[in-house]
């Protein structure tokens, strides 16, 4: 499946996304577990009410069969208009150009609604983030180690926010990796107001992406959900300068757990913005000093990773069945293979632990 843009099956398509998206009770995990156990959202919906209420709780199965909400159709039409407008995309959780590494994290958003290049979004990438009131030395150094990882062929992945993150956006610009702003608002928004010439450089030559509807203004809550996105996005996350309590601590926090590295520029032992990048060093961050420690640290030579794991032992079977749930006929169809040395392979792939057999006669990839 791809991007949807703007073709004959555009509204069929996205309406049944966005009703999904809106079910009440229905985030990122449920939906996931909808999608894998029933298929896409024309099955979802298709789905009897007790078959559901094995996968979900009773309320949710409830709202699922009941008619779709005023709200899905409003932004079905706001989400359409949009979408005309050169650039802008949304990819779904079933799409193949969904970010990988974004199928990696618990909790993947079901729409992406994105300006500009959406193929940055599956290039490796460093997130660099840091305090909105940084120092004259802080946003200096974001901007240098953004152009230097950027002319070295990564993305550079930040917030839009002020401080810290409007410098690595710069500097992201300035090199050839080019950088992606991930935002805690709808896509058709820019907060804050004061990055608006900024965020359409950025729609230009790079990309700006957001799991919120369009229209949904900013709110306290949006920002600290979102910094999963930033740090799922990346290879590693660079902190600059942040305060013990700073923002920039969950998404180093997030990182971790996401399996990503975390790396942190050190500073003044006097310096209030250097107390959470010393915490990180404490906890197992790697300091960093120059952009050539953090290439050196992600193995990075010339714009290639020196030991790359993303396609080892790729068979054709695996490479057909990509990272989202499939059924036997579409892996036949998509790997050529006849039905019999299929279920061959699977069952080979499902014994090493490669591929799991889900509801419903799919199969998926292990991680």
């Amino acid at each position: 499946m791809h991007a949807i843009a703007t073709t004959a099956d555009t509204a069929t398509e996205l309406a049944g996304w966005l009703r999904l998206q809106h079910l009440p009770g229905v985030g990122p995990v449920a939906a996931r577990a909808l999608l894998a156990s029933f298929g896409l959202p024309p099955q979802i919906f298709a789905t009897p009410f007790e078959a559901l209420r094995e996968v979900v709780p009773a309320s949710v199965a409830r709202a699922i069969v009941q008619p779709p909400k005023p709200v899905a159709n409003s932004q079905l039409a706001l989400t359409l208009q949009w979408l005309e407008r050169p650039g802008n995309a949304v990819l779904t959780l079933a799409d193949t150009a969904y970010p990988p590494l974004l199928l990696e994290i618990a909790d993947p958003p079901l729409l992406l609604y994105v300006r500009g290049r959406a193929e940055l979004l599956s290039r490796p990438g460093v997130a660099i983030i840091g305090s909105r009131n940084a120092s004259a030395q802080g946003m200096q150094n974001a901007a240098a180690f953004a152009q230097a990882l950027s002319a070295a062929g990564l993305t550079i992945i930040s917030g839009l926010a002020l401080g810290i993150d409007t410098h690595a956006h710069e500097g992201g610009l300035r090199g050839a990796g080019a950088t992606v702003a991930v935002i805690g608002t709808g896509a058709d928004l820019v907060y804050p107001r004061r990055n608006l010439d900024l965020a359409q450089r950025i729609a230009e030559h790079g990309c700006i992406v957001s799991e919120y509807a369009l229209g949904l203004p900013a709110m306290p809550g949006n920002f600290p959900r979102r910094n999963r996105l930033i740090s799922g996005l990346a290879r590693g996350v660079l902190v600059i300068e942040a305060a013990a309590q700073s923002g920039s601590l969950i998404t180093a926090r997030l990182a971790g757990e996401q399996g990503r590295d975390v790396y942190a520029l050190p500073g003044s032992i006097h310096a209030t913005l250097a107390k959470g990048c010393h915490a990180l060093i404490k906890q197992g961050a790697k300091l960093v000093e120059s952009a050539d420690d953090v290439l050196q640290e992600l193995q990075w030579l010339g714009g290639v990773p020196m030991a790359s794991a993303a396609v080892e032992d790729e068979t054709p079977l695996l490479a057909a069945l990509g990272h989202d749930p499939h059924d036997a006929d579409t892996l036949a169809a998509r790997s050529g293979l006849a039905m019999g040395a299929l279920m061959g392979e699977l069952l080979a792939l499902e014994l090493a632990g490669r591929v799991e057999r889900l509801p419903g006669g799919l199969f998926q990839r292990c991680k």
